[in-house]
């Protein structure tokens, strides 16, 4: 009896497991494989719907690579009909540029022709030069739907001139959509190279890098709350130096993440700083950033490694639904960490993992805070 048990228990053990492990590594594909046979905008809707029902799934290395793969494979559909809206579209306007043309032309001999033609117009020299009553009549009717004929082709000719011109501009928002959706599928394309890399495969290390995005989120909201008051500080006032508190269970290297938050949400923190030109190591190049009136908190130059919302990295966050919540930020001239605007300046020592993280955080009026971690 108790080897039947253990037999049907080994079975039913089994049997869990695959249901549970093996199953959801290729959930996705399984679910993906629904898509197939559908037209590009009736996949793109049924991707985002798996892609979201991922996205609410409990985090496992597994479910994370399928959300990647799905990403992926909904962008680069994007990519695809975005391409072919373009094509379309270039094709539309070789047309009406063979149609502007030739109305152009066919315009202007009109135009000559009918300057001609109302040298004679005049009822009075119709009458003059004609035999007859009739003739006139002839005459005039047929300057009438001369007339008639050159106001419908202006009428075609403007027509014409404005569909191109608004077909243009509905070409180039298509362009700059493009280079968007390519730049989104090379950020998660590098996203999930970079969770491969860093996990090495590994579901123990993946939920070791998990635990420590929301060891970090546990830290700044306990220094909300236990954070120590400094006092008034003004905009430019020396508020902390970079540093790489944290390290290593909450910080990589020294660097100063800047988060703002509004009524206790995560905002864009380019909203409120000065638009500035900064060197920006995540995407290469230069960037132009910032729409508000707040100083930068470093001095320049100042290097971004990561930026606000989804990055190569951001997988790390689910806690914020994969986003990065702040600016990664560094200055090659000075470490001084500067207030943007004036608050009341706040500092926290808080555990961190294994480690400790130093916060320092100003209250600003309007429910806005700005945050300051790793410092020294």
């Amino acid at each position: 009896m108790n080897v039947k048990k253990i037999f049907f228990f080994s079975i039913f053990l089994f049997f869990s497991i695959f249901v549970f492990i093996i199953l959801p590594t290729n959930n996705f594909q399984v679910r993906a494989e629904t898509c197939d046979n559908l037209s590009i905008d009736e996949k793109i809707k049924c991707l985002k719907n798996e892609t979201e029902k991922l996205g609410s799934q409990s985090k496992t290395l597994s479910s994370q690579i399928s959300q990647f793969d799905a990403q992926i494979r909904l962008t680069t559909l994007k990519v695809t009909q975005t391409e072919e809206k373009i094509a379309q579209l270039s094709g539309r306007i070789d047309q009406l540029e063979g149609s502007l043309e030739a109305l152009t032309k066919a315009f202007s001999e009109r135009v000559v022709e009918t300057y001609k033609m109302s040298k004679v117009a005049d009822p009075l020299f119709l009458i003059i030069s004609s035999p007859n009553l009739k003739d006139v009549f002839s005459r005039y009717s047929y300057l009438k739907k001369i007339q008639d004929a050159d106001r419908n082709l202006l009428q075609r000719l403007q027509v014409a001139q404005n569909t191109y011109r608004d077909e243009r501009v509905d070409q180039e928002d298509l362009q700059k959509e493009l280079e968007l959706q390519q730049k989104t599928l090379n950020t998660q394309k590098l996203a999930k190279k970079l969770l491969l890399d860093q996990t090495k495969n590994d579901e123990k290390k993946y939920q070791s890098l998990l635990s420590q995005a929301l060891a970090e989120k546990a830290a700044i909201e306990k220094a909300l709350i236990s954070g120590v008051k400094v006092g008034p500080v003004k905009a430019g006032d020396p508020i902390a130096m970079v540093g790489n508190s944290g390290y290593p269970s909450c910080s990589t290297g020294k660097h100063l993440h800047f988060e703002i938050r509004k009524n206790n949400s995560w905002t864009d923190p380019s909203s409120y700083l000065q638009n500035k030109t900064i060197q920006d190591e995540e995407k290469g190049g230069t960037a132009s950033i910032g729409s508000g009136n707040w100083q930068w908190p470093l001095n320049d130059p100042i290097r971004m490694t990561q930026h606000y919302g989804h990055t190569p990295w951001s997988w790390r966050y689910s806690y914020s639904g994969g986003i990065h919540t702040g600016f990664d930020l560094n200055s090659s001239s000075s470490d001084v960490i500067k207030a943007p605007a004036d608050g009341n300046l706040f500092k926290a020592t808080e555990s961190c993992g294994s480690s400790t993280i130093n916060i320092v955080y100003i209250e600003h009026p309007d429910s806005v805070i700005s945050l300051y971690l790793h410092v020294q």
